[in-house]
């Protein structure tokens, strides 16, 4: 069994792997730039290194420096929560060739795995639908063009090593593919140091619709159904829910059958996300799969009961899954708290919190790292929250929510809650049914 744990990341995740770890007897290492000194996953772990100043390459991107910090601290794994290293091929190479056990992907399924290109074309190999598109790589712009006037627009340009939302571009015809192509490739550049592009074809009006799966060393996948995720921002979701209000019984059925037979024909051990477009007519294409932990594992978690936390080192540990396929009888939804005011673009809102209550009553679940007198770095991802809420219907969820929402207080910075609220009373998301990843696009913003 693993006895201590370093996690590879700041914030919420941390604290979250870092709660799991204290109820399973594991010690825990936390690691912190300058700018995090004050995070509580500094204060709640049983000790911190810190591994330099606040940007991410000198920090939480370095390997050798996070090595180092889990070689004098003893660890025997490293859990790297979400973003930075957790989908990194060299860096669980790396923890592989210093026998630290890294709790995820193992390399070989993160190369198969994290290239967007290289991902779709492993999952046509396994017969999961695929997003029509570009066989891999497209080197030239003029190779580009043909594809795309071949499977037709509009078409999606997107960065193999994309995330986030950076490095896409939705082109709508071939005058503004120059634009497009080079605003994708520099962009990519900038975030990922790689600007290698790939084409789909766009799904027009999709929903989008995730399958969380879990495997083990023994061959055993199951999946934990759905998740719906199209409530998006910029190719950024804001808002997920389990159930899907779109996905019938019979689609749940055949995309968690898709969604094991991909991850079985890649061997995959540990906890993963197989992502689909789902069109109007409920058909369903294999847009990724995250080789990690998903920001909203938590609403999962909810429906379920598992720890999926305490799933992932259990299975690093050598365990069975401890489940079979999951089918929901109850609702959850996350609301992903930024610190951004919305109604200036989102624009980033780093600063002192001066004052912080979180909210609370059955059904409520608050992941946050932050507090009254915690000044918020302006170097890293906005989300300083999570508001997750479970009831018996998708009706009384977003009632939940809201008050939950009107009680979640934070003062001294801008932040989405404003938003939230809206959405929860936004007669097109309440329908479940009358929106698309592209709804938020054409939101009004004014009246935050």
């Amino acid at each position: 069994m693993i006895k201590k744990i370093l996690i590879a990341n700041r914030g919420e995740i941390a604290l979250r792997v870092i709660r799991t770890c204290k109820e399973m007897g594991i010690k825990t290492v936390a690691v912190y730039s300058t700018a995090d000194k004050e995070s509580l996953h500094v204060r709640f772990a049983d000790e911190a290194v810190c591994i330099g100043p606040p940007p991410s390459k000198l920090s939480y991107l370095s390997i050798p420096i996070i090595i180092a910090a889990a070689e004098i601290t003893n660890a025997d794994a490293i859990h790297p929560g979400y973003g930075f290293l957790s989908e990194n091929e060299d860096f669980s190479q790396t923890c592989q060739d210093h026998g630290i056990k890294f709790i995820g992907a193992s390399p070989n399924m993160i190369n198969k795995m994290g290239d967007k290109a290289t991902a779709k074309d492993t999952m046509k190999k396994a017969g999961v639908p695929v997003v029509p598109g570009s066989d891999g790589l497209v080197h030239t712009i003029e190779d580009a063009k043909k594809i795309a006037k071949k499977i037709k627009y509009p078409v999606m340009i997107k960065a193999t090593a994309g995330g986030g939302g950076k490095g896409m571009r939705l082109i709508m015809n071939e005058e503004s593919f120059q634009k497009g192509w080079d605003d994708a490739k520099n962009e990519s550049l900038a975030a990922f140091g790689n600007d290698d592009m790939y084409l789909e074809k766009f799904v027009e009006n999709p929903r989008h619709i995730e399958i969380q799966v879990f495997g083990d060393q023994y061959g055993n996948v199951c999946h934990l159904s759905e998740r719906d995720c199209s409530i998006q921002r910029r190719n950024q979701k804001l808002i997920e829910e389990t159930p899907s209000p779109i996905v019938t019984d019979k689609l749940r059925e055949k995309m968690g059958e898709a969604a094991i037979k991909g991850a079985k024909f890649i061997n995959y051990e540990g906890a993963g996300t197989i992502e689909f477009l789902v069109d109007k007519h409920g058909d369903f294409y294999f847009m990724e799969m995250n080789t990690r932990i998903q920001v909203e594992h938590p609403i999962t978690e909810a429906v379920t009961g598992w720890d999926l936390i305490k799933e992932q080192i259990k299975v690093a540990s050598g365990e069975k899954i401890s489940g079979k396929n999951y089918f929901p009888t109850t609702f959850a939804m996350e609301c992903r708290i930024n610190a951004e005011d919305p109604s200036k673009d989102f624009r980033p809102s780093p600063g002192k919190i001066t004052n912080f209550h979180v909210p609370g009553g059955i059904g409520v679940r608050v992941d946050t790292h932050v507090y009254a007198g915690y000044t918020i770095p302006p170097n890293y991802d906005s989300m300083i929250a999570k508001v997750i809420v479970t009831a018996q219907s998708r009706k009384e969820v977003m009632v939940r929510m809201k008050r939950a929402l009107e009680e979640f207080v934070i003062e001294g910075i801008k932040t989405t809650i404003p938003l939230h609220i809206k959405l929860m009373e936004d007669k097109n998301f309440v329908s479940g049914t009358d929106f698309t990843t592209q709804y938020m696009n054409s939101f009004d913003y004014s009246d935050l």
